[in-house]
Formats: structure tokens, sequence, C-alpha cells
């Protein structure tokens, strides 16, 4: 019996030890912000291309693209914060993300890097009060080094707008 115990505390052990571990993040720039999301959900990183205009829906939502024949909407995540819209560059970019079974294309201003950040890095999702801020789309606050990243709930983010970009596609 005494050694059902010890295996078991083992497996506990075990279990706790997978919970540390470090989890990879795909970062990018909006701005001067560093920004991170789960390399799990990024399907792709494609090149800036044309953008097709969808009607009736909302600003930040740019359209769909033609991605090796699938049609893929695409969000421009500085618009979604309520960030200033600036030009594509050469480093703008759109993530293709893998949510609910659905591919849709975020444009950020560039891709930075994939980190490794150890769980214990990972602080909570600051709270700020009465402010406007929807703190659910932060997963987190990612400690490396001197500096910070802000940790994304991509399957928040873009997951409110699912029915809406698939409702308007349907549509056309």
């Amino acid at each position: 019996m005494s050694e059902n115990n010890i295996g078991q505390k083992s497996s506990d052990v075990q279990e706790q030890s997978i919970g540390d571990q470090e989890k990879k993040f795909l970062t990018f720039a909006l701005g001067d912000v560093d920004y991170g999301i789960e390399i799990l959900a990024v399907r792709e990183i494609i090149g800036m291309m044309e953008v097709t205009v969808v009607p009736q829906v909302p600003e930040y939502v740019k359209g769909v693209i033609n991605l090796r024949g699938k049609v893929i909407p695409v969000i421009d995540l500085r618009l979604k914060f309520e960030m200033e819209s600036i030009e594509a560059t050469e480093q703008t970019c759109i993530v293709v993300v893998n949510i609910e079974e659905t591919l849709i294309g975020i444009i950020i201003d560039r891709v930075n890097e994939v980190l490794d950040i150890d769980q214990k890095n990972i602080e909570d999702a600051p709270s700020f009060g009465g402010t406007t801020i929807n703190s659910e789309y932060i997963l987190g606050m990612g400690k490396v080094g001197d500096s910070l990243k802000v940790l994304l709930n991509i399957t928040k983010i873009v997951g409110d707008d699912l029915s809406v970009v698939s409702t308007s596609i349907s549509e056309e």
C-alpha cells in the first residue's frame, strides 16, 4: 500500500513539473510595445499582401486574403487595440493563427523572435481598474531579461470576431 502512495506522489510531482516548463511564444511589435502569442496558435507568417475589402465589418477587420486557395479574414491588430493606423512597411506582416479550427490573419508591425519563457517568469495580467483596457486579452506579462512582453490571449482577441467575420464573408 505504501508503494502505491509513493508512486502516486511521484506522478503528482511529474504533473507539477510539466506545468512549470517553458512555453514558446512568437513575439512581435506594435509600435514600441512587444507582444507575444503562444506559438501553438500560429499557423504561419506571411509578408503583407493585397487584402480584399469586405463591406459592413468593423474598421479593424481589413478584409480577406486568398492564401493558397483558402479565404482567410484579416484583422489589423493596431486598430483592434485602438492604436493609430500606420502605413505598411517592409517589416509589416500577417500572422495566420488557428482559432477554433478557423484560420485568421492578424496584421502586425514586425515579428521579433520565438522565445521560451519559463512559467515562473510570467506574471498575472495586471488590473487596470475602471479603465477601458480589456485585460481579458492579456494572458500575463512575460519577463525576459530587463524587458517585458505583453502575452496575449489570441483566442479571446480574435474569438470575439469569429462570428462577425464568418457571417460577413458568407453573405458575399
